[in-house]
Order: C-alpha cells, then structure tokens, then sequence
C-alpha cells in the first residue's frame, strides 16, 4: 500500500492550506465528527500506536517492505477494475500488468518489481470512482476506528471491503482472515509511525488540518492532480 506517498500528500496539503479552518461548510456534522476523531485518537494511542512500535522494533525493515508490499499488490487488483469504471483503460492495464508482474517476478508481490521497470503504482478506489461518475461527496464524516470520509466515501469504502480480496480469498477461514488483517492494519500503522510525529507538531488544530487536507487530497485525487476551481468546499465532483 502506498500509505508513506498517502500521509506525505496529506501534510503536504494541509501545509498548502494554511490555517485550518474550524468551520468548513463541507462539516455540517462537525461537533459529532470531533467526539468521533477524539475517540478514534484515543484508541490509536491505546492500541495501535504502541503495538506499531514494537513491530517496527522487532520486525526488521526489508522484511515489513515485503509485507506492505504484498497487501499493495492485492489491493491493485481492485485499483486496476476501478481505473476501467472510471474509463482509464490504459492506466487500467498498466495497474493490472503491474499485479502480474508483481505476482510473478517479484513473488507473490513481496518485491515491488513493476514500480522499479517503469509501472508506478496508482490510488484509485469505489469512492473515486462514484466521484468521476458525477456522485456529490455529501458532508465528511469521521468513520470510527477508520477515519476520515465522506457520506459517499463511506459508501464507497463498503464496496471496496466487499470486493478486498483479503475478504474475498479467505472469507470462510475466520481466524487467517483476522490475522492478515491485523498484520495489514499495524503495517500501515507501522508506516505512519514518522508522519503522525510531524502531524503533533504542525498543527494547533489536529481535527480541522485532518479534515481540510484529506479533503483536499480527495478532490485531487478524483480529478488526478488537476482539479477545477473550486464553487464551495463540498465541490468535488466532476464536472459534465
């Protein structure tokens, strides 16, 4: 998963914006969305974050890259159908070329070989692509234990669990399908370890620089990298 290029974008844009602002328009359920983000915080620093560390500590850095990379590569199975939906055909190739490659030459997707040999890696999910299809994002939401969302990125992210191929390929074997993904959630965790010390320090509103850069990065990732001028702040559809 590319969660190090995820968290970079992410305080990359709230540093473009600026001062956060507490009261985006695009937050209607804000007083709600705090409790929510406090209790989500509250949970990181109890559970995860401690057992992050110690798996950093104890795992040693190539073998927790093979790891991350092995759960990227299933997950670009998903990307590559969402390029098609989104009518990206060639990315769509591009992406699924990459799982073969990855699935062969860097075996079973431990090695990053199609990154390496000119096939980057991509970001697309059911979210982005109910975005490209004209679906509005509705107000953002924090989703407990998850995160930051949307009322149509949490849409999206029921479908993207259904279609995980975690779920998918062992769905009938409970305690394996637990296991992979715990491992999957402390290795991403384990990855945001650096940036969530320099979140701590760069903002005096952790709440409102979350939400206005995630935010941010939606809309840029809908619109891959060059998104329109803005109408208001819940304007991140495109347009027809």
């Amino acid at each position: 998963m590319e969660v190090k290029r995820l968290c970079a974008a992410l305080l990359l844009a709230g540093s473009l914006a600026g001062c956060a602002t507490p009261g985006n328009p695009a937050d209607p359920l804000e007083k709600v969305n705090r409790a929510v983000f406090a209790f989500n915080d509250v949970a990181d620093k109890a559970v995860m974050t401690p057992v992050a560390k110690g798996y950093r500590a104890v795992i040693p850095g190539f073998m927790r890259t093979g790891i991350a990379n092995f759960f990227s590569n299933l997950e670009d199975v998903w990307v590559s159908v969402n390029d098609v939906l989104q009518g990206k055909f060639q990315q769509g190739m591009e992406d699924a070329t990459r799982v073969l490659f990855n699935s062969t030459f860097g075996i079973a997707g431990l090695f990053d070989f199609a990154s390496d040999n000119g096939l980057p890696k991509h970001s697309e999910d059911f979210g982005q692509t109910l975005g490209v299809w004209g679906i509005t994002s509705g107000p953002y939401l924090v989703i407990p234990l998850f995160g930051p969302s949307t009322f149509r990125d949490g849409l999206g992210f029921l479908v993207d669990a259904r279609a995980d191929l975690v779920y998918r390929g062992v769905s009938d074997d409970v305690p394996l399908r637990n296991s992979l993904y715990a491992t999957r959630a402390i290795t991403n965790r384990a990855n945001l370890l650096d940036a969530s010390s320099i979140l701590e320090q760069a903002a005096l509103d952790r709440y409102a620089f979350v939400r206005d850069a995630w935010l941010q990065r939606r809309r840029n990732l809908i619109y891959d990298g060059n998104p329109p001028r803005e109408k208001d702040d819940s304007d991140d559809e495109p347009s027809k």
